[in-house]
């Protein structure tokens, strides 16, 4: 794993899976958690390719897939810009969600969890959670 800071992000990539991926998911992690702010402008192609060490059309690619998410735009002139509307981004937020969830459901009923046993393993990682950071804020 290599870690690459821009500006204010960090990037960890894996040098074996796909980088537009690794770039595309982390952007949208942090837009939709808030660690790039609506409507900030986000380094150029050029520049985020030098910082990442990537080939530029790696990160046209991730670019074009968060254009196509809503969660950019492209201002003739301007650059690329982090979408104004928190519409859009709580709509992407609780996509990314389901599909977390869908993952995780998918992973547990192919190790034989039935709905119940996964329940009981969620509040039990709950109850250890809170006794082992008890300031921790609760999911």
């Amino acid at each position: 794993m290599d870690e690459r800071q821009v500006g204010s992000l960090t990037f960890y990539l894996d040098l074996s899976q796909p980088l537009y991926e690794q770039i595309l998911q982390q952007m949208r992690n942090a837009i939709v958690k808030g660690e790039m702010a609506l409507g900030e402008k986000i380094p150029s192609v050029r520049d985020m390719a030098r910082a990442l060490k990537v080939n530029p059309n790696t990160v046209i690619r991730a670019y074009q897939e968060l254009e196509r998410d809503g969660l950019t735009e492209t201002r003739r002139g301007q650059g690329t810009f982090i979408t104004t509307s928190q519409e859009r981004v709580e709509r992407i937020r609780n996509e990314l969600a389901q599909h977390a969830i869908e993952e995780f459901l998918e992973k547990m009923q192919s190790l034989g969890y039935s709905w119940e046993e996964i329940e009981r393993c969620l509040q039990d990682k709950k109850k250890e959670d809170a006794a082992d950071d008890p300031n921790r804020r609760s999911l």
